[in-house]
């Protein structure tokens, strides 16, 4: 059956690829739905599954398991698997086929995780590279720290991280422990283009290539986390109760037993939460900060009298904290809180430490909070500002070997805490919060004093960040348009400031710089009908008054800002 919309000789084109698909796809349950769409015939299904590729795109691949190459399913990692092989092959030779396994293959525990990765490691080895497997669920941190620590030239995470139960994906890294970047990635991209023209890539046959990862790193993983780039008070580490929660991904394990070899002695987690379960059955999107899915963490808390609450999401890369406000009700903090928080809580251990702060570097993004440059700017530290994602925010500390990284963060919950870590971490980053709140209890103050601190110094700085939706099959080119309809002609102000400056530091981020310190970041989505918004108002805080005042004028400036904004960006083409 046909719409008006699919010639026959599309459909026809549609099914015989639907039909080479099938052939080559080693697994049945996804050969039978092919079977069953090919038989339904709706244009509409066999063209979301069967025409185009699901894209190669920011460290990797993610969408929705199924069939074709426009889901993730067996095939899609084999070919994957062949792409990456022959790129590891041009650029390492035979240096990729050595002990004790030049691939460091990690998977989650979502549907078809594992088997995904027992595939890339086939075609791997079957192409002659060594290959380690970490055959049991895994957090994504680990294998980024694993590719340094065992000399590998690459790493791949089967992760779909906070995206939601039906998803899945592939992350890839170089042997640099971080994400890869261009020309890498288009290398990448291409050649599984290719591997993709041959159908199912061979596997080895050969399991002696395959080495399998020695538990013992897990525990020198925990050793590491443990020990976070200062040294807290014993005691106050110790008096610390902690709630946690793994959002039903991989991370507990790991996460509870740093914080005990940290010396954390009271830590509780959402039981409903802890063991590993891909369905997410308790919320509705596991991405820690969507609204309620820290509900059930924040009851813990309370009921626990915690001092503070941690969720890492489904891979355990990201870091949300919970903290009892001084009338005690529990809120999340935004992510450019806990990076302000990281920022100079370690940057005055470091000084107070001994260390020239002319060689620590605190890193951030372009659409982060430019409340860390301040901070940086007056201890006379190292300030860098990078595109967003880690694949970027890890650059100045591989660029400049000579400064000491402390933290690199970005909005979106990622953490990268000390000069070894060059991918975000929410397990080291959550051992790492834990001992700045020791730190300060020892010394009689909390994390609100430091942030009250911040904002007398610097400025109250509030940020409202959200995104509009696009409607329509031309959503991209409707994104392109109003964006450069915005650098055309920008704003002369929003939220009661004058725009002072504009700038572009890439093709797709637009900056609107506001008198008085405040910023917009508008940022189109490259794979959502979305644009994104970051705004940002910071108010000077009198000496005679409360920084809640200040914040309170803030909040007020975003909430106009915000509606201005919209309007802006929906008014229809002149």
């Amino acid at each position: 059956m046909t719409d008006d919309a699919t010639a026959p000789e599309e459909l026809e084109g549609l099914v015989d690829a639907a039909r080479r698909w099938r052939d080559a796809d080693p697994d049945p349950e996804t050969r039978d739905r092919t079977d069953a769409a090919i038989e339904r015939g709706d244009p509409a299904e066999l063209t979301a599954l069967f025409r185009g590729r699901i894209a190669f795109g920011t460290a990797g691949l993610r969408g929705p398991i199924g069939p074709g190459p426009n889901g993730l399913n067996r095939l899609v990692a084999r070919q994957t698997a062949a792409g990456l092989a022959e790129v590891i092959r041009r650029h390492h030779g035979d240096a990729a086929s050595g002990a004790p396994g030049a691939v460091i293959v990690g998977h989650d525990a979502r549907h078809g995780s594992a088997t995904f990765a027992r595939d890339i490691v086939d075609v791997l080895t079957g192409a002659g590279i060594a290959a380690t497997l970490v055959d049991q669920p895994t957090p994504t941190p680990v294998v980024a720290w694993a590719i340094r620590r065992l000399g590998g030239v690459a790493g791949v995470v089967v992760t779909a991280s906070h995206n939601p139960p039906a998803d899945n994906g592939i992350k890839v890294y170089w042997g640099d422990g971080a994400q890869i970047v261009p020309p890498i990635d288009a290398e990448i991209a291409a050649a599984i283009d290719r591997a993709a023209e041959h159908g199912n890539p061979p596997g080895a046959g050969d399991p002696s290539r395959v080495v399998r990862f020695d538990p013992a790193l897990l525990d020198e993983y925990v050793r590491r986390c443990a020990r976070p780039p200062f040294a807290p008070d014993d005691a106050a580490i110790g008096a610390m109760r902690v709630v946690t929660t793994s959002m039903h991904g991989v991370g507990h394990e790991l996460l509870h037993r740093a914080l005990r070899a940290a010396g954390c002695a009271g830590v509780t987690a959402v039981a409903a939460q802890a063991a590993p379960d891909p369905d997410f059955p308790t919320v509705a999107f596991p991405n820690p900060e969507e609204p309620g899915a820290t509900d059930l963490l924040l009851d813990l808390a309370r009921r626990e009298g915690a001092d503070v609450a941690l969720a890492n999401d489904p891979d355990a890369d990201r870091l949300a904290v919970g903290l009892p406000g001084r009338d005690g009700a529990w809120r999340m903090l935004r992510g450019d809180e806990v990076g302000a928080l990281f920022a100079a809580g370690l940057l005055e251990a470091d000084i107070e430490a001994g260390h020239d702060p002319s060689t620590a570097l605190l890193a951030s993004t372009v659409v982060s909070s430019q409340l860390t440059a301040r901070v940086a700017a007056a201890a006379g530290a190292r300030f860098a500002e990078t595109l967003t994602g880690f694949k970027w925010l890890c650059r100045p500390a591989f660029e400049h070997p000579e400064w000491r990284q402390l933290v690199a963060y970005e909005e979106a919950l990622g953490y990268a805490v000390g000069p070894d870590t060059f991918d975000k971490d929410g397990i080291s980053a959550a051992v790492a919060f834990v001992a700045l709140l020791a730190l300060w209890a020892h010394r009689g103050r909390t994390a609100w004093d430091v942030l009250d601190r911040l904002a007398r110094d610097f400025g109250a700085h509030e940020q409202r960040n959200f995104s509009l939706r696009i409607e329509g099959s031309d959503w991209a080119e409707r994104l392109s348009a109003t964006a450069a309809s915005v650098v055309a002609d920008p704003p002369t102000a929003l939220g009661g400031a004058a725009v002072e400056r504009v700038d572009q530091p890439a093709h797709d981020v637009i900056r609107l710089f506001l008198v008085g310190g405040g910023r917009v970041v508008i940022r189109p989505s490259g794979t959502e009908p979305k644009l994104k918004c970051y705004c940002e108002a910071v108010e000077p805080v009198a000496p005679d008054e409360s920084v809640d005042a200040a914040r309170g004028r803030a909040t007020a400036r975003l909430d106009r800002t915000r509606d201005e904004l919209v309007g802006i960006l929906t008014a229809p083409p002149s």
